[in-house]
């Protein structure tokens, strides 16, 4: 494998100089006629047919020519040049399949985005073409499950996080845990044998769930009952059925004597869109994009993996539509409103012994499109490469976790603004920023919780997956990726 070098890249948009000039090493002439007849101008009148070489051909070939079509598009959805964008709409229609290999399947979802942000430009139409469609709470329930089996994101972040917590228990006799996002019975089961076997014997130990469907919480709560029973642990569970943004804190029966830990796994990002909502009422600034965009990019894995294609291909420029804002000139102070700073200070208020925060470690919170688009690429590019790696490309639990997980959540990024844009990743710096803020101060992670974890990623026989330690936190990466962070804090006071 390649190692990782940061680099800083001027991107520019000339699509059609570009194209040829980065795609001549490695395809053959064939293919650069074909691609010689695709004009991108108004003029064009109509889409000529791929040769097959294209739609056979090396899949190295096949997805540079993807990826210079999405960029392609996406700059005309932007624009709303819907024209042009129908065209190549076209000629990705003929390339990308949900069930080929990794850079057609990403071209699949990142079209159907593309395709949906401008139906909604036609809400009856939109509504229209989604009425029929439903997602049943089972439906949820197994795709979350899917994703806890086929990945070990979730599981090193348990193993981190109750590390964390016995390490701040430890001697404790009266324990409460507040699970942001009580979904996983796993997590505190695991626990649970650990604190069976502490030589003065278990502590009182108080889990309060916060989930906004009551069956998911109905389930996890007669599992830990359950198991809590056979390891004679006195236990409660008290379930909260409600969305986090209106958790009502009272609702949490904090007690006086209780040692308390928080546990918040993928939810505190949520609050970005309420931030944003909020700051769009608020302020009337309004800064234009520059028009040259700097991206500091981790250069990934191997020339054979869609990672490495991504980043031979990305330094291609865009130019963002010139009426959008910019988010790189909005400072932190002024994108925080007081939804986030109101949770935070709210929890660090409870005086927790330490609460653990697990979050996406990807910048997907750019305010235009094309600033969302090539950090978008670049994450779900590993996911798909961690699922190509080790599961059939076949098997129908790849498809759902694909279409039905990664899939919501890539139309989420490209499709949806303000408040219905849920899924506003940030890295583990602005974290930080945020948490200093709210008065809280970092817990750095035991090397014993690192130990288990790396103990953890040895049984699952792939080598792809990888962590490594940063200001006391810890990122969890497919090669040099980063792709979810793990960070634990305590009141600063």
């Amino acid at each position: 494998m390649e190692s990782a070098a940061i680099v800083v890249v001027v991107v520019t948009w000339n699509f059609e100089f570009l194209f040829l000039e980065e795609l001549s090493p490695f395809v053959n002439c064939s293919t650069l006629q074909f691609f010689s007849m695709m004009s991108l101008s108004h003029s064009l009148g109509s889409s000529p047919q791929p040769q097959p070489l294209i739609k056979e051909g090396k899949s190295e070939e096949r997805g540079l020519c993807l990826i210079h079509l999405l960029i392609a598009c996406a700059n005309h959805v932007a624009h709303n040049n819907l024209e042009n964008a129908n065209i190549i709409f076209d000629q990705i229609s003929m390339l990308a399949s949900p069930d080929g290999d990794t850079m057609q399947r990403i071209a699949a979802y990142f079209t159907e985005a593309l395709a949906d942000r401008i139906l909604k430009g036609w809400p009856g139409i939109h509504r229209a073409l989604n009425s029929t469609r439903m997602t049943m709470i089972s439906d949820e329930i197994l795709v979350q499950k899917l994703f806890y089996e086929l990945f070990p994101f979730l599981k090193l972040a348990f193993v981190f996080t109750n590390q964390a917590i016995l390490e701040a228990m430890e001697g404790e006799k009266m324990i409460h845990i507040i699970d942001l996002n009580a979904a996983e019975p796993a997590q505190w089961i695991a626990l649970f044998q650990v604190l069976s076997a502490r030589p003065e014997g278990p502590p009182h130990l108080r889990i309060t769930g916060v989930h906004q469907k009551k069956e998911v919480l109905d389930q996890i709560a007669h599992t830990l009952i359950e198991d809590a029973e056979k390891l004679d642990i006195p236990f409660q569970f008290n379930p909260i059925v409600c969305k986090l943004e209106n958790l009502d804190f009272d609702k949490l029966r904090v007690k006086t004597g209780e040692a308390l830990a928080i546990s918040s796994i993928l939810q505190l990002h949520s609050f970005l869109a309420l931030d944003n909502e909020a700051m769009q009422r608020s302020s009337p600034l309004v800064l234009r994009s520059p028009n040259r965009i700097h991206l500091q990019r981790v250069l990934p894995m191997s020339p054979s993996t869609l990672g490495a294609m991504l980043e031979k291909d990305m330094v291609n420029s865009y130019t963002p539509s010139p009426d959008l804002t910019s988010s790189s000139a909005l400072s932190l102070t002024s994108s925080n409103s007081m939804n986030m700073e109101k949770f935070l200070n709210a929890l660090r208020g409870l005086s927790p012994k330490v609460m653990v925060v697990t979050e996406q470690d990807s910048n997907h919170n750019g305010l235009t499109l094309m600033e969302r688009l090539p950090e978008a690429l670049y994450t779900y590019a590993a996911f798909f490469d961690c699922l190509e790696s080790s599961v059939s490309r076949s098997s129908p639990e790849r498809l759902r976790v694909e279409k039905m997980l990664f899939g919501e959540e890539i139309k989420n990024i490209i499709s949806c603004e303000g408040s219905e844009r849920k899924e506003r990743h940030e890295k583990l710096d602005k974290w930080f920023q945020r948490f200093d803020l709210a008065g809280f101060r970092n817990v750095p992670l035991s090397y014993f919780g690192m130990l288990q974890a790396s103990r953890l990623l040895q049984s699952c026989g792939c080598e792809g997956y990888r962590m490594r330690e940063e200001n006391g936190c810890v990122l969890i990466c497919w090669q040099d990726r980063s792709l979810f962070s793990v960070s634990a804090w305590r009141s600063s006071k």
